[in-house]
């Protein structure tokens, strides 16, 4: 059996075809989308977990020496790993919100895959990480259809995060392609994720058009200008379809964390000053939410940091918002925060107003936030997805005939009237926004493995 596979930055999701149609499966309490999410009790545990409780072997010595290291550091912490200690999705986001300091938390490990300048283990590591999140969804799967899943169309980004092009592009690919092996995966075959949402959207046409797709995912915006319709579909070869893509690192995961480094970061010290008279800095603040980028986490997190925190907190003219920032640091809180914020942009695309608050060791913080405020903090990320729009219809050459927004993101009334802008005559048409890819990707597997 084969299935499309979104391995998503915010979420993962699989379909399969079922009487010509693709069907998504369900994955974690009756729904079709798991939270790219993992916590464990050490980062030592997931390479342990995957050999002791998946039977999955590390595919090289690199492979081994990490299990090995790995299965050493947990002896010596006196951890008897469990088969129960590992959790994924919505299980291990509650478990991280309830106690983020007692545990090794990742999210949206497929943004770290495309880093430059990774050691070996480094590299096996996040091979270890996307294998067993993978081994996991792929047992889900196999429970919902009652079926063997033998092959998968695992969607892609045009391009990966990561400062390296094309180079960034191949290492992501590749380890994707080697953790989904080891999954138990046998046939991988990748498809653009833009392209895939596309090939749903054209299930639905009847005649011949110019779409231009436009993704705002967790992690990446893409863009695919595509010839569609009844002559294409089924294609093996869509190459002559293919008229321009475009795509880089601005998703909803940079919406969130914009958001909340504009709205929540003025309580831990954005804007207050040093005895000196210079502002707090700016690494500082923004480092702790930038959960897409490994190099700012470790910094951040850091032991290094830890003495120029507390040298800011003796410079700070208000180091109550410093002793916070060390709170941060302390519990890990940057998901949090930057969580605070996406529950907030979601609901600021319905109301005018939200309110919340976090509670830290001795206070309760509150925060209020207005739909005005949204649209000022996600400046920056929408003119780069409005660029993007602009650079796929440079390169095509072509006017497209309907726009088609898809992605979680993609609901945001800020990005769709920003996309609107660049094309104002041009219709705007909406699908599935969690499940296009998804479906596309089903699509395609039919067309790869039938």
């Amino acid at each position: 059996m084969y299935i499309g596979f979104d391995y998503g930055t915010s979420n993962c999701s699989v379909a399969h075809m079922l009487s010509g149609e693709p069907q998504l499966l369900v994955l974690e309490n009756d729904q079709f989308y798991l939270p790219s999410t993992l916590a464990a009790p050490t980062r030592d545990s997931v390479s342990e977990y995957l050999f002791r409780f998946c039977q999955i072997e590390p595919a090289d010595a690199a492979g081994q020496q990490l299990l090995r290291r790995a299965m050493a550091a947990n002896r010596e912490e006196g951890i008897e790993l469990q088969q129960a200690d590992l959790l994924f999705g919505q299980a291990a986001l509650e478990l991280y919100l309830a106690h983020p300091q007692d545990l090794y938390y990742v999210k949206s490990p497929k943004s770290f895959l495309g880093a430059m300048g990774l050691h070996e283990m480094q590299l096996r590591f996040f091979e270890d990480l996307v294998c067993v999140m993978m081994a996991n969804i792929k047992q889900r799967a196999e429970q919902a259809c009652q079926q063997s899943i033998s092959d998968a169309v695992i969607g892609r980004p045009i391009n990966f995060q990561g400062s390296g092009g094309e180079d960034s592009n191949q290492q992501a690919e590749a380890i994707l392609r080697r953790a989904a092996h080891r999954a138990g995966f046998k046939q991988v075959q990748f498809q653009f994720e833009p392209v895939a949402a596309g090939l749903e959207y054209e299930a639905s046409l009847s005649e011949e058009q110019t779409v231009l797709v436009v993704d705002i995912g967790g992690g990446t915006t893409d863009c695919s200008l595509l010839r569609m319709g009844p002559s294409w579909r089924d294609a093996k070869d869509r190459s002559a379809s293919l008229l321009a893509h475009s795509g880089q690192r601005v998703g909803g995961n940079d919406l969130d964390i914009h958001l909340a480094f504009r709205q929540l970061m003025p309580h831990f010290g954005l804007g207050s000053r040093l005895d000196s008279g210079l502002e707090m800095p700016m690494k500082q603040l923004w480092n702790p939410l930038a959960i897409n980028d490994l190099s700012a986490q470790n910094e951040f997190y850091g032991q290094r940091n830890l003495a120029e925190l507390k040298l800011l907190l003796k410079e700070a003219t208000e180091p109550e918002k410093v002793k916070r920032l060390l709170e941060v640091y302390y519990d890990t809180l940057g998901y949090s925060l930057v969580r605070r914020a996406e529950e907030a942009k979601i609901a600021l695309s319905q109301t005018p107003d939200y309110h919340s608050s976090m509670t830290l060791e001795n206070e309760l913080l509150q925060f209020a936030m207005q739909f005005d405020d949204m649209v000022q903090a996600l400046e920056v990320p929408k003119q780069q997805i409005t660029k993007l729009v602009q650079e796929a219809i440079t390169q095509g050459g072509t006017t497209p005939d309907v726009v088609f927004m898809t992605g979680g993101s993609a609901r945001s009334p800020v990005l769709r009237q920003a996309v609107a802008e660049v094309l104002p005559n041009v219709p705007l048409v909406s699908g599935n926004d969690f499940g296009s890819v998804t479906a596309g990707l089903a699509r395609w597997a039919k067309v790869c493995f039938s």
